[in-house]
């Protein structure tokens, strides 16, 4: 059902990086982030955090971690994926990093967040093939 995930985070310069990497675990526990460091708007140092995951059995644990998600996050997902996915079948969500630090999940909408993107295994890699697999992913 995915091809692969792969997902970023950025680390301020007022951040605690392993409080991020520890955000992180909380949606991908095999997961090993490589960084980049570069510059942000105001020439400040901003790390970026990322990887990639392409092993069934760590996109099918990402899927239980979804579908472990509160009933009124997976609706609300589940009614804004028309927005969510793109013409390529790539669905984008983005989670609180706070409260991903806390283990404690939360889909949000805001940029300093741990984006994620989830590419769909849609054959022909189509939108609206994609968007019936994603709802079947969070059917409630």
């Amino acid at each position: 059902m995915i091809h692969n995930i792969s997902y970023r985070a950025f680390v301020y310069g007022t951040e605690n990086q392993e409080k991020v990497e520890t955000g992180i675990k909380t949606l991908f526990p095999s997961s090993s982030p490589q960084s980049e460091l570069t510059e942000g708007y105001y020439k400040n140092s901003v790390l970026i955090l990322s990887d990639k995951i392409t092993k069934k059995r760590e996109t099918r644990n990402f899927v239980k971690i979804l579908n472990e998600l509160p009933v009124p996050d997976k609706k609300r997902i589940s009614h804004q994926l028309e927005n969510k996915i793109d013409d390529n079948g790539n669905l984008f969500l983005r989670f609180d990093k706070q409260r991903a630090y806390l283990g404690d999940l939360k889909v949000v909408e805001h940029g300093d967040s741990i984006h994620v993107k989830i590419k769909i295994a849609a054959y022909p890699a189509k939108k609206e093939i994609a968007l019936k697999l994603a709802r079947e992913m969070f059917e409630i």
